[in-house]
């Protein structure tokens, strides 16, 4: 079996037994709920927002089965074993961190994905390049494995994957294999979705593209609609930074989109020159490249930000890049605390929620109906409050902005069990 075959038989299989959990099974398990079986979990008086599927209002959420079994207006709290009083709260489908660093011990930048639910309240985190070929397996069978949170991931382009940080990764481009990280893509597709790549000068130097061609060459490799995660920021000239967006395919999700991190000489050379957004950006955009905010401990400036969105360059989807250096820095680029910088530079909650929940879910696109609250999808379920007054946000470049209103969380359900009170009973993590 080819590898590229051996990528699209693994994710099909996985698609495969979802597409079972979320369809003819749930479908089973709600015709065979009578009037006097109870649900799992009754998540009961909150306000209901669905981006996705253009929902807002004042419902309940009946769960049965690590999957959501009703949605009403009014569900009886007695139909329910447990009961979780979303009163005052918004209710959204569970949040979705497409780059954060959640591989701890293996990486010298993760943080255990499950210590991150009380500050950001995510239910599905995506590893971006924490792993490479050579410690993947061990980030799939010590913590994948042992993690409540869904977890999907990137595989580093660098075997070593950031398990040398500080140390660049990819100043020996030796440790840059398409065919073993292509390979660890291949035989892992059902967490695994792409590759990732670093392309600041202080991590390849002087090695131009390469390091993101072979990044791509890993994809094509393995198939199966494999994406690239570039990371930006400082890159060594505005010339490699056109090049970099000219290289990016359909698909490919350029990270750091609004880094306003200097290179090595201290020089400007990320999608925004003098201003002006660069050419290449836009017609990455325009082609598809997905735009992701990581914005991490040194990778977003508002003034980047201000000037790609005001000449056509709107992000797609907003991610932390937290990480245990990120995490203590005045930016606390935290999912939620990310998304409500957002708000304050004019997006609506329902803009940064389906940023944060619908559209990385299709990035992912690894099982049917994540990232929603549709009868039938996996129970993950966030509980947030929006806090209204004025409160002032800071980027990783010390520029700060005033806002009106933050997104604080309060409760996740993962898989339809609370993190948290009230228990399973039995305790399952699932």
């Amino acid at each position: 079996m080819t590898s590229r075959n051996r990528r699209r038989f693994v994710a099909g299989m996985g698609g495969a037994f979802a597409a079972a959990a979320g369809g003819t099974l749930t479908g089973a398990a709600r015709a065979a709920m009578g009037p006097n079986d109870k649900f799992d979990l009754l998540i009961k008086g909150g306000e209901l927002l669905d981006p996705g599927q253009g929902v807002r209002g004042k419902n309940d959420i009946g769960i049965r089965y690590g999957r959501i079994e009703a949605i009403a207006p009014d569900i009886p709290a007695a139909r329910a074993s447990r009961v979780l009083d979303a009163s005052g709260r918004t209710v959204i489908p569970g949040l979705i961190d497409l780059h954060a660093h959640v591989y701890p011990y293996g990486s010298a930048l993760g943080i255990p994905a499950d210590e991150l639910i009380p500050f950001q309240g995510t239910t599905t985190t995506v590893s971006a390049g924490d792993a490479g070929a050579n410690n993947f397996a061990a980030f799939r069978r010590y913590i994948t494995a042992q993690t409540r949170t869904r977890l999907y991931a990137f595989v580093h382009i660098a075997n070593i994957g950031l398990s040398g940080y500080p140390e660049p990764e990819l100043y020996h481009l030796g440790f840059a294999q398409p065919e073993a990280a292509a390979r660890a893509l291949a035989e892992n597709a059902d967490i695994a979705i792409g590759i990732k790549v670093r392309m600041s000068e202080n991590v390849i130097a002087h090695a131009g593209l390469e390091p993101l061609a072979r990044a791509v060459r890993a994809c094509e490799i393995a198939g199966g609609g494999a994406r690239v995660m570039c990371h930006i920021g400082g890159v060594e000239t505005p010339e490699l930074m056109s090049r970099i967006l000219d290289t990016l395919r359909t698909g490919d999700v350029l990270t750091h989109c609004f880094s306003g991190a200097p290179n090595i000489a201290g020089r400007f050379t990320n999608i925004v020159q003098d201003g002006k957004l660069l050419p290449a950006a836009l017609a990455a955009k325009k082609r598809g490249v997905i735009f992701d905010i990581g914005h991490g401990g040194g990778s977003f400036d508002f003034t980047v930000a201000e000037a790609a969105m005001q000449q056509g360059c709107m992000p797609d989807t907003i991610s932390s890049d937290i990480h245990v250096a990120s995490g203590n820095t005045p930016g606390m680029p935290y999912l939620t605390w990310v998304m409500s910088k957002f708000m304050a530079l004019g997006f609506t909650l329902e803009q940064v929620v389906q940023m944060a929940t619908a559209v990385p879910a299709r990035i992912i696109n690894r099982m049917p109906m994540l990232g929603s609250l549709r009868i039938g999808a996996p129970a993950d379920v966030t509980l947030i409050e929006v806090v209204q007054g004025a409160v002032e946000f800071v980027d990783t470049r010390n520029n700060k902005r005033p806002g009106k209103a933050y997104i604080r969380p309060v409760q996740a359900v993962l898989g339809g069990v609370p993190f948290g009170r009230p228990y399973q009973a039995p305790f399952s993590v699932r």
